[in-house]
């Protein structure tokens, strides 16, 4: 980069009207992102509280629930990228929207469940119906905000998976607990039919609190508008001279498939726990579950609340965010491992320790890799990169709960610890895939360094 564009660059991301414009949008787009993520990630898990009741209430087997927790993903895979090219076409607050009060009717139909057959179709219908949500939101906050904010607006939309976790469990323990105590209903059936609402009535929000770009904001002013428009075409310009150019460049680039496999390591990682947390964590304590389970389950989200955050705000250039996010992975894979060990050991406050260890480490992994793609794909490609990775990485969802399951049953132990730790050999896998971006180099790896020095000073 020229010492001109560098000044030029520096003068347009040190402008306050800039400044000023990010505040604003943060502060009123953030909340519904967050918001909107936060039911999407507690309707796809919440199937963790009732695991347990479906198999006594309604015969589920574990085979069922296996390929049911996880089939939701490949229905998630199939629509991902369409979806992202729809949302291209008819704007981020309107699908973005449709998604949520889509997925919240499907999600309310749970209440229902009869059979291993119709769980398995709803857990479809699910990912198909939110598919794109993710992905979307990604490219969202790419329209709206810089690159040297645009990974601390990442952590803070990964907020929203320790949020609804740790609020998340204690409510649906505590749906479960007052639907089998006070309703003429199954405490399960309580619980899907409220938070699949919680997520059409966040879809009608949607539509009153999102922008679909800086320009049609009413709350930035004239020239707030500008800075924005300014800077983000300058990093438009780095992008599309260094990335691939259209949907079909970005499907066979190399760096789009290398990410891929990172991120489905992570995923493996993510819900391999994520399912199976509730089960574990009362299986460690020796109780059923739900209201004290639903609470202790809780514990892990709210530490990685504080991790997630953090590491999101201070990761700020590309040397820290890959050795904190290889060290972080690394962590990840160790501490499902020590899960893992203390729960064939019989020792609960062990486990629940490793838990929270690999949950507050995993939420730092996913910000710090989605800033590698979203440094050098633009545009369609973009749109096509992002599906690609979310898509194909979030198989990892459908490879966790089957595989884990599957070698419980070859290998049966009362903690089922092999199945958990297959779950860690992932992490192992993205952490030396991770550290190997050492051997990139790109002009997006440059602009990102030049935007980490205009940052605050001390962040």
């Amino acid at each position: 980069m020229s010492s001109s564009t560098r000044a030029d660059s520096q003068a347009l991301l040190n402008s306050p009207h800039l400044k000023s414009g990010i505040k604003k949008a943060a502060t009123r787009l953030m909340p519904m992102l967050v918001i909107l993520y936060f039911v999407a990630f507690l309707d796809r898990t919440n199937v963790g509280f009732a695991e347990e009741a479906l198999s006594i209430d309604r015969g589920i087997t574990a085979g069922a629930y296996a390929l049911g927790a996880g089939i939701f993903f490949i229905g998630y895979a199939i629509f991902e990228i369409p979806s992202n090219l729809l949302l291209e076409k008819f704007g981020a607050r309107v699908w973005l929207a449709r998604i949520a009060i889509t997925w919240g009717i499907v999600a309310t139909a749970f209440a229902w469940v009869q059979n291993d057959t119709m769980f398995v179709i709803l857990r479809f219908l699910l990912g198909v119906t939110e598919a794109g949500l993710f992905p979307g939101v990604i490219m969202f906050l790419a329209q709206w905000f810089p690159n040297k904010m645009r990974v601390q607006m990442f952590a803070i939309f990964y907020l929203a998976q320790p949020f609804s976790q740790m609020l998340g469990a204690p409510l649906s323990g505590g749906l479960i607990s007052f639907g089998d105590q006070f309703t003429p209903w199954h405490g399960w059936q309580v619980m899907f039919f409220v938070e699949g609402m919680l997520a059409v009535v966040a879809g009608i929000a949607a539509l009153f609190f999102l922008i679909n770009s800086p320009q049609q904001a009413k709350w930035l002013s004239v020239e707030e508008k500008k800075a924005l428009a300014d800077v983000m075409a300058d990093e438009q310009k780095v992008k599309e001279s260094d990335g691939p150019k259209g949907i079909g460049a970005a499907l066979v680039n190399w760096k789009v498939w290398y990410f891929t496999i990172i991120y489905f390591g992570l995923q493996v990682a993510v819900y391999g726990t994520t399912f199976y947390l509730p089960q574990q964590v009362g299986n460690l304590l020796g109780q059923s579950v739900g209201w004290q389970v639903g609470l202790v389950s809780a514990i892990p989200w709210a530490v990685g609340l504080f991790s997630c955050y953090y590491i999101g705000k201070y990761a700020n250039t590309v040397r820290r965010r890959r050795t904190w996010g290889t060290w972080f992975y690394v962590i990840t894979g160790l501490s499902i491992l020590g899960s893992a060990w203390a729960g064939a050991n019989g020792q609960p406050i062990l486990g629940i320790f490793f838990i929270t260890l690999a949950v507050a480490s995993f939420l730092g992994c996913g910000p710090i890799t989605w800033s590698y793609p979203t440094a050098f794909l633009s545009g369609a490609a973009a749109a096509a990169g992002i599906g690609l990775i979310n898509s194909l990485g979030n198989l990892g969802g459908f490879v966790a709960p089957i595989m884990r399951t599957s070698i419980n049953e070859s290998i049966p132990t009362d903690s089922g610890a092999w199945g958990v730790v297959s779950l860690g050999v992932f992490a192992f896998l993205s952490a030396a895939m991770l550290w190997g971006t050492r051997f990139f180099s790109s002009k997006a790896d440059a602009l990102l360094e030049e935007e980490a020095k205009t940052a605050t000073p001390g962040h």
